[in-house]
């Protein structure tokens, strides 16, 4: 991931290294004004594009958030490491978990996410870097992990939030639309027992234009 930030908030050039890193590599400007914020299921779990230190603080005070979910992993960034001083300032736990956008679902890494969700402290934010794709897989295996249905899940991967499914995000959809064809009711005891990652792509191809507006255009990570 390019960035220009040193890893240093302590000087006060270091931290504007962090904004500017944040703003103009990150495209945090964007997120000055557009927070992509919707409730998965109102008082447990939200969701939105990477937060900036302000707007979290205030999701925090609004929503009496307690744990910050982290799609992105460690990116070591402006816009992570302001976050994090953020969170810790505001006593969140901040749980750093990577997914993929545009590869296929893994199961160690679904299986991890669905241990967080049964051990987190509520109410709970997750996001990634725009809050479209890698948010909205989350959101549906956690509305998937509760019993909800597979067009709950789908709905949470939906133009509305930014996601296109004919890019190459789209295998996500490919995802959920694979359990959906099971039958199986136990979403858990599918990931386990029957998912197979190979299944999702011979049910998945990205359109060529699609992918370049998302991938290229809107610089999606």
């Amino acid at each position: 991931m390019n960035s220009i930030f040193r890893g240093d908030l302590a000087s006060p050039a270091g931290r504007r290294l962090a904004w500017i890193d944040s703003l103009l590599v990150d495209h945090g400007v964007f997120r000055l004004t557009w927070s992509n914020f919707a409730s998965v299921v109102p008082g447990r779990l939200y969701r939105s594009n990477h937060p900036t230190p302000g707007r979290l603080a205030r999701l925090t005070r609004q929503l009496g958030l307690r744990t910050v979910i982290n799609l992105r992993g460690e990116a070591r960034n402006g816009s992570d490491a302001l976050s994090r001083e953020a969170a810790a300032r505001l006593g969140l736990t901040l749980v750093d978990l990577a997914l993929e956008s545009r590869g296929i679902p893994q199961r160690d890494r679904l299986e991890r996410l669905m241990e967080v969700y049964r051990t987190m402290a509520e109410p709970a934010l997750i996001h990634c870097k725009s809050g479209a794709d890698r948010t909205g897989l989350a959101a549906g295996v956690f509305l998937l992990a509760e019993g909800g249905r597979p067009e709950d899940a789908l709905a949470q991967l939906s133009l509305r939030f930014g996601h296109v499914r004919q890019a190459r995000a789209g295998v996500l959809d490919a995802f959920f639309v694979l359990y959906r064809a099971s039958g199986r009711k136990d979403f858990a005891a599918w990931l386990r027992d029957e998912y197979e990652e190979a299944a999702v792509a011979q049910r998945f191809r990205a359109g060529r234009f699609a992918s370049f507006v998302t991938d290229r255009v809107l610089a999606r990570e």
